[in-house]
């Protein structure tokens, strides 16, 4: 069995960035485990000892996983987008518009031939999401 698992990394901001999306998901944060709580963690530098090591979220029957990583080492995602499939268009709406709070719309929630409503956002955090909601678009 193969599982895929987007790891994200942040520039200090996986907690933040995690509870947020608990909310936004109705998911369940599973971990929250700190570079200083990790074994040998007494020898971290102390700008990430309470920085994030590994987090994970639940969403659904998936999981997305999280860390820090130290700021020389950080570069914003690119070349990928988490693409999450929706079963109603309106909670679609509602996740949408979530991530795009002080975020970048680079294609708004709207029908496409495929989708009653899909749409790309780069959340505050960074992190490209595509929304797409399932089901038949309306014939036109």
């Amino acid at each position: 069995m193969i599982h895929l698992r987007p790891h994200l990394t942040f520039r200090g901001e996986c907690r933040t960035a995690f509870r947020f999306y608990e909310r936004v998901f109705g998911a369940r944060l599973e971990t929250l485990l700190t570079y200083g709580e990790a074994p040998g963690g007494h020898d971290v530098p102390e700008e990430m000892y309470d920085k994030i090591l590994h987090a994970t979220l639940c969403i659904g029957d998936y999981a997305l996983f999280g860390a820090d990583v130290p700021l020389d080492e950080y570069a914003p995602p690119g070349g990928f987008a988490v693409t999450v499939d929706i079963d109603d268009a309106d909670e679609a709406r509602r996740i949408f518009d979530a991530l795009a709070e002080r975020g970048t719309v680079r294609l708004p929630l709207q029908e496409m031939f495929w989708s009653p409503a899909f749409g790309v956002v780069v959340d505050r955090f960074n992190v490209p999401w595509e929304i797409n909601a399932l089901g038949a678009a309306s014939e036109g």
